[in-house]
């Protein structure tokens, strides 16, 4: 049995006893106890992978996809597009190089060569060698520059920034060098590389920097003569085009047509075994022989060069013209300029001042308004002028270049005695007013060719200026007369002189004779233009009064004489227009005419522009050099004095019979 004091269970409540009447309620339930959650270890059960299917399932899809990318563009390269690959393949297989064509060259005349070509280089270089990686040297530009600037005549500057071109791999430093230029640097390269590889036989770095400096061949334009002609043959810009004169009237025909040849390349290098080579030649250009005489261009630009420079003008033209067909045989400018190194060139003296520079002409133009008084009948040589000292005009008082008593002159001593009051009056009978006189005068000025070009075809000619009748101011009806208030070129005033000598017949003026083609066929150029301007008789008599202009002692034109010929001509000196103030300040000075005057061959004009040292008069500065380069042409045509006597026209009469 159990201790007391320890009961086996311990002690309930006492039930209490229900209140009468009422149910007393079972006791509730006990759920039964869950039982606990048992833990398993891992050691008791293993993991279970997930299955790899979808995974792989992913990649294949994934590399279906890639493949099925690979098959379209595979498709796309050789089925879609397999023809334009192939070509772009073999564009880049195959190099296009275009093979320069030949320029053709200039010649005078007689086949004495004005301007030619020569073998030249482009000196470039490749600026990614002159970096201090590739050179080895940390000022390689610099160091290169200072080398080659005394060798090409180039800023050392320039040619170190050039040469310093981030990025680049191709420059030039200079155009068309002759090829001792080239062998100069050669030379200068060769020592620097021997000592490039001695420094890295001693361990060095073995700096060279000239490795880069390069050249390609190119043809350079040359003009043995230098400044000759350099106003009538132009010059050739750096882009191997015309820039000037014959030399870009005629481009086309003198640089001929560039070929190409293509060939299979590697590396740069052509693969002498590749079929599939093109090659289309280039066709030479053809060259031009001009209607000037070498030896006497060289006279006139002498002969006006040395009174350009006495006399301190601005600048100076002479022009020779075959009076029979118009040719031009000399054309020359003072100053001048040498084509074969524009760079130092005057701006300036570029381009051909004879043709396009435009002036009031003075009295040269007499002869156009005297032609018209007598084509019209308004006059005849012996018809008598009276000239007083001054002559009131509209709202000027006209005189002549000297202050002279009461002059009576004919109409042959108004053109010897460079009248202006005696051509005022002469010219007033072309019409019954003054606006029908201007009307017949403008006429005959614009069938002598002023106001339009001459017809030489020549870059920059000017057409001069002549402005319509109707427009011309109260001083212009009576100025245009003696060649003031009208401008023309030296070109124009030539032209007008050959009419004259030529029976009345102006002939367009032409610089080109023909062109040799590359077959070595010669092509006449097209026969100039001819135009009848006034009568045979009308021009014969101009003859005669530009006769005694020279051969008077009343004339001013005795400076022109020249033994054993008949000369005709006439002097001009008139108020220049300086182009940069736009106004009047100087002088024209200027002499045109012919020779023989009875049988004529040459017509020769001269004029110098702004004389600032001396006379400037026309007789006195132009009147010397047409003698002289009509002496000499006369000589070089192998011309003969025709042994006639002159005609003698009487110049003055006397009042009182």
């Amino acid at each position: 049995m159990p201790p007391k004091d320890h009961p086996a269970h311990p002690p309930r409540a006492a039930a209490r006893p229900a209140p009468a009447g009422r149910r007393v309620p079972a006791p509730a339930r006990r759920a039964p106890a869950r039982p606990a959650p048992r833990t398993t270890s891992p050691a008791a059960k293993p993991l279970r992978l997930g299955s790899p299917r979808p995974r792989l399932r992913l990649v294949s899809l994934g590399l279906a996809l890639v493949m099925l990318v690979f098959v379209v563009r595979l498709l796309q390269v050789q089925a879609v597009e397999a023809d334009a690959y192939a070509a772009r393949a073999e564009e880049q297989r195959y190099l296009s190089v275009v093979l320069a064509a030949e320029r053709g060259e200039i010649t005078d005349r007689a086949g004495t060569l004005l301007a030619t070509s020569v073998d030249a280089y482009d000196i470039t270089a490749d600026p990614k060698l002159f970096t201090p990686k590739e050179s080895k040297a940390p000022n390689a530009p610099e160091q290169a520059a200072a080398l080659l600037a005394p060798i090409l005549g180039k800023d050392a500057g320039e040619l170190a920034k050039k040469l310093r071109a981030p990025g680049s791999r191709y420059t030039v430093l200079a155009r068309r060098q002759t090829p001792q230029v080239w062998n100069q640097i050669k030379d200068v390269k060769k020592v620097f590389a021997e000592k490039a590889r001695a420094d890295r036989a001693r361990g060095g770095p073995g700096a060279n920097v000239l490795a880069g400096v390069l050249s390609e061949p190119s043809s350079r334009r040359v003009y043995p003569n230098g400044d000759l002609a350099a106003g009538i043959l132009g010059y050739v810009r750096a882009d191997g085009r015309g820039g000037g004169g014959i030399e870009s009237m005629l481009d086309r025909t003198l640089a001929g047509k560039d070929g190409e040849i293509t060939y299979a390349q590697s590396g740069g290098r052509r693969v002498p075994t590749a079929d599939g080579t093109r090659e289309t030649p280039a066709v030479p250009g053809s060259d031009i022989e001009l209607t000037i005489d070498r030896d006497l261009q060289w006279a006139a630009q002498r002969a006006i060069s040395e009174q350009v420079a006495a006399s301190k003008a601005d600048r100076g033209y002479v022009i020779a013209q075959d009076t029979r067909t118009g040719e031009i045989l000399a054309m020359a400018n003072a100053p001048g300029f040498d084509p074969n190194d524009i760079s130092r060139a005057d701006a300036t003296a570029l381009g051909n001042a004879a043709v396009q520079d435009v002036y009031e002409p003075g009295s040269t133009a007499k002869v156009i308004s005297l032609a018209a008084v007598l084509e019209e009948k308004a006059a005849h040589v012996g018809t008598r002028v009276v000239v007083p000292n001054r002559l009131h005009r509209g709202d000027r008082l006209f005189k002549d270049d000297d202050d002279h008593p009461t002059w009576y002159l004919t109409l042959a001593g108004v053109m010897a005695k460079s009248s202006n009051i005696g051509t005022i009056l002469a010219t007033g009978q072309l019409g019954k007013t003054q606006p029908e006189a201007n009307k017949v005068l403008h006429s005959y000025f614009r069938k002598f060719g002023v106001g339009s070009t001459t017809g030489l075809g020549y870059p920059g000619e000017s057409p001069g200026i002549l402005a319509p009748p109707q427009e011309w101011s109260t001083s212009q009806q009576y100025t245009i007369p003696f060649g003031q208030g009208l401008s023309i070129n030296a070109m124009h005033a030539t032209s007008v002189y050959q009419t004259v000598a030529n029976g009345g017949v102006r002939i367009q003026p032409t610089l080109v004779r023909g062109a040799k083609g590359p077959d070595g066929r010669f092509t006449p150029a097209q026969a100039p233009r001819k135009t009848r301007v006034v009568s045979e008789e009308t021009a014969r008599t101009l003859s005669e009064m530009l006769e005694t202009t020279v051969g008077s002692d009343e004339g001013t034109g005795i400076r022109a004489r020249i033994p054993g010929y008949r000369v005709a001509g006439k002097t001009g000196t008139s108020d220049r227009v300086d182009p940069e103030l736009g106004r009047y300040k100087g002088f024209t000075a200027s002499f045109a005419g012919f020779a023989p005057s009875d049988q004529p061959r040459v017509a020769v004009y001269c004029a110098i522009q702004n004389p600032t040292v001396g006379s400037y008069s026309g007789g006195r500065l132009c009147g010397p050099v047409y003698q002289q380069v009509m002496r000499f042409a006369l000589k070089t045509l192998r011309v003969p004095p025709t042994g006639k006597e002159p005609a003698r026209l009487p110049v003055t009469f006397d009042p009182s019979t």
